[in-house]
């Protein structure tokens, strides 16, 4: 609904409500002194501000002595009027503060899709319970979010190191990037010894990432390498790239947490043992720590217990 702009002049909208809340305390306290008490200021400050509300107004609100006060006929109904906008004004900020307090309304996550899948799913129905009055909006998608500019209240992040960002991080889990290939793939085409040998080999790569054609390495002596792949498959999926690599169809590079049983049962053969696995962590990425809704606050709790250092 449009809002009403003529009920006011233009000229009267910037100091419409200066002055009732000292008025209102001042009727409430009797006197100028003990509304100057409970508001904090002085006396004379009280006492100015009523007297500026009255100019403004063009009425005399309150009979003043030296010993009593009481109201005008004008500043009694001006006064039931004023008490009922800062009753009106407290129960308004109470309920958002409420809102504030109590875990509710829509959360809006993305989240990559392997971890989503494999770490998050598992335990959405239990937040779900724990929390009826959150409602949840997830985005399962690899694609790198821009949190602030995509409305989320959240993301999930996975990374070797994030981006310096403005954004709040906090690491809960770690895992580890391993490049592998099944056993009908490494029957077909041999097995690659060392990363150079990379070169001779069918690829699947993350497109995602900003050179998802240049793998590095770390020799347990601390010596770096790179190896620049050509990919048969680029694919902005991990759980696709994962279904070709089981198939046979190329070599992948991906961290560990979506893939333990695969590997754990020999589904996926891990290359390059010999050489200093990849840490990855994966982040809680939120706008701010200052006055963080209950709900956001009770997932990344959740999370934490949940999941964390996992």
């Amino acid at each position: 609904m449009k809002a009403n702009t003529t009920l006011f002049p233009p000229q009267n909208k910037s100091n419409l409500l200066d002055g009732i809340a000292i008025f209102v305390q001042v009727v409430q306290s009797k006197s100028f002194v003990n509304a100057a008490e409970k508001m904090n200021h002085s006396t004379s400050y009280i006492s100015k501000e009523v007297s500026k509300l009255e100019t403004r107004l063009g009425v005399r609100l309150l009979h003043r002595t030296t010993r009593t006060l009481s109201l005008t006929s004008e500043g009694e109904v001006y006064y039931q009027q004023c008490q009922q906008i800062i009753e009106d004004a407290l129960q308004v900020e109470s309920s958002i503060s409420g809102r504030q307090q109590i875990p509710q309304g829509r959360l809006k996550l993305s989240c990559p899709v392997g971890i989503g899948v494999s770490r998050i799913r598992p335990i959405l129905a239990e937040f779900l319970a724990k929390y009826p009055k959150i409602t949840l909006d997830i985005d399962l998608n690899d694609h790198k979010v821009d949190l602030v500019a995509d409305g989320f209240d959240i993301v999930i992040r996975a990374a070797v190191q994030l981006e310096d960002s403005s954004l709040i991080s906090r690491r809960f889990m770690n895992s580890t990037s391993l490049t592998l290939a099944s056993p009908e793939y490494l029957k077909n085409h041999g097995t690659p010894m060392h990363p150079e040998e990379l070169v001779d080999h069918q690829m699947i790569s993350y497109r995602n990432l900003k050179t998802p054609e240049t793998w590095h390495y770390t020799t347990k002596s601390g010596h770096k390498t790179q190896t620049h792949v050509t990919s048969r498959v680029s694919c902005n999926n991990s759980e696709m790239m994962i279904s070709l690599c089981l198939a046979g169809q190329g070599i992948i590079r991906m961290p560990l947490f979506n893939l333990r049983e695969e590997v754990e049962s020999g589904k996926l053969i891990p290359l390059f043992e010999d050489l200093m696995p990849i840490n990855i962590g994966v982040y809680l990425v939120y706008p701010s720590k200052k006055n963080m809704p209950a709900k956001l606050r009770c997932f990344i709790d959740f999370i934490m217990e949940k999941l964390g250092d996992s």
